[in-house]
């Protein structure tokens, strides 16, 4: 009487770290370091105006975004990308996992050339990727993003009968765990891969405005400029980094006007709509690029005390972009355990994020830690683990 497709996914990555973790006692002062929740202040004006339109929360809100919020988001891309996109080209987001699953059901085709179409998403990665191919019976090709790639997926490696069942490549930039930005050249590339073997790339770029200097070139950038097909890419972005707001839920999606018709269209039956007053503050921290700034500046203190104390261990790669350290260990659970037990500091097995793949998971001997936490706190947690896991 259940469903066989989910049959086979892992436990998620907290509840399964929490297994690994919570029978056991914690070696001192815990420090989270585990989940990409920003920690740094937001704007106190956020509040006000949730709270002066507080009579909102009585009003069943607009599905695809108010007018004004599609407007600030619009105005955003214009400022960042140098493109411009209609509102009805936008849809507003109840969070980013929301719209990179939901684009994926109303999207992928039955088939592909007359056979399952295959969902390729990068390996380590979101998970919310694989559960999307799994829903709409699609295959997921896993495909390695690790040092010898730059840690961003070569698809180009694939061979043409996979590539001919391509729907949707997902594309994580900058990506998450490993901080790795896809330049204008890899986005030229795969953008002309995707126009040769016709699918579509789903550009999850949550981690977009947490950068060191130069921000990170945009897949929708790229693809206006080469003139792809305007249904070929779509880009997906969210407050919860660039603003510290994940509790606001406020993200988007932008692309050709035929997929986003098709994704209002489903969202119109199934979705969750931002309630209207939660909008509201969306639309004013989109047009608001001071607060984006003040964080940015605090990631890079952090990224400085991180190559300070580990810029010497072998394999230590710092960060392009987002907050996440991804650390080489013998193995990720073994060394998340140690931390833990030794010292209090709690972090993510690499394995958690990743999947077994032709006998290989890419995350197996790392770990995942973000740098979410106030600057001393950071600085005294990477101390710790300096000394408990590289001696």
């Amino acid at each position: 009487m259940f469903p066989e497709r989910f049959s086979n996914l892992p436990a998620y990555a907290f509840p399964r770290l929490r297994a690994l973790l919570d029978h056991l006692e914690p070696g001192g002062p815990v420090t989270h370091m585990t989940i990409g929740e920003p920690k740094h202040v937001f704007p106190q004006w956020v509040t006000d105006v949730i709270v002066q339109h507080a009579e909102g929360f009585n009003k069943y809100p607009p599905n695809d975004g108010t007018p004004e919020l599609l407007d600030a988001i619009s105005a955003w891309i214009k400022r960042r990308y140098d493109v411009s996109i209609p509102s009805a080209q936008i849809m507003a987001l109840n969070g980013t996992r929301e719209g990179l699953y939901n684009a994926a059901m109303a999207l992928c085709p039955e088939t592909k050339n007359g056979a399952q179409p295959i969902i390729l998403t990068p390996n380590p990665f979101y998970q919310v990727y694989a559960v999307a191919a799994a829903s709409v019976g699609a295959e997921a090709r896993f495909v390695p993003a690790t040092e010898a790639s730059g840690h961003l997926p070569d698809f180009a490696a694939l061979g043409a009968d996979v590539l001919d069942r391509v729907a949707i490549a997902y594309v994580c930039s900058p990506a998450n765990p490993q901080g790795a930005v896809a330049d204008a050249t890899y986005w030229r590339a795969l953008i002309a891969l995707a126009e040769k073997h016709d699918f579509q790339i789903f550009a999850d770029e949550c981690y977009s405005e947490v950068y060191r200097e130069t921000p990170p070139t945009g897949a929708l950038q790229i693809a206006y400029e080469m003139g792809a097909d305007p249904e070929r890419v779509l880009i997906f972005h969210s407050l919860s980094k660039r603003s510290n707001l994940p509790g606001l839920r406020s993200g988007f999606v932008a692309g050709g006007p035929e997929s986003i018709r098709r994704i209002r269209q489903l969202r119109a039956y199934s979705g969750a709509p931002l309630p209207l007053p939660l909008q509201r503050a969306a639309e004013k921290v989109w047009a608001d690029e001071a607060h984006v700034e003040e964080s940015r500046a605090l990631y890079a203190e952090k990224f400085e005390i991180a190559d300070a104390i580990l810029g010497d261990v072998p394999g230590y790669m710092s960060p392009q972009a987002g907050f996440f350290l991804w650390l080489p260990v013998d193995d990720g659970e073994e060394a998340a355990v140690k931390l833990w037990t030794e010292t209090g500091v709690r972090v993510l097995p690499g394995a958690y994020l990743s999947r077994d793949a032709e006998g290989f998971n890419p995350g197996k001997k790392f770990i995942r830690v973000a740098l979410v936490a106030p600057k001393t706190e950071v600085q005294e947690a990477l101390t710790k683990l300096r000394a408990c896991i590289y001696g």
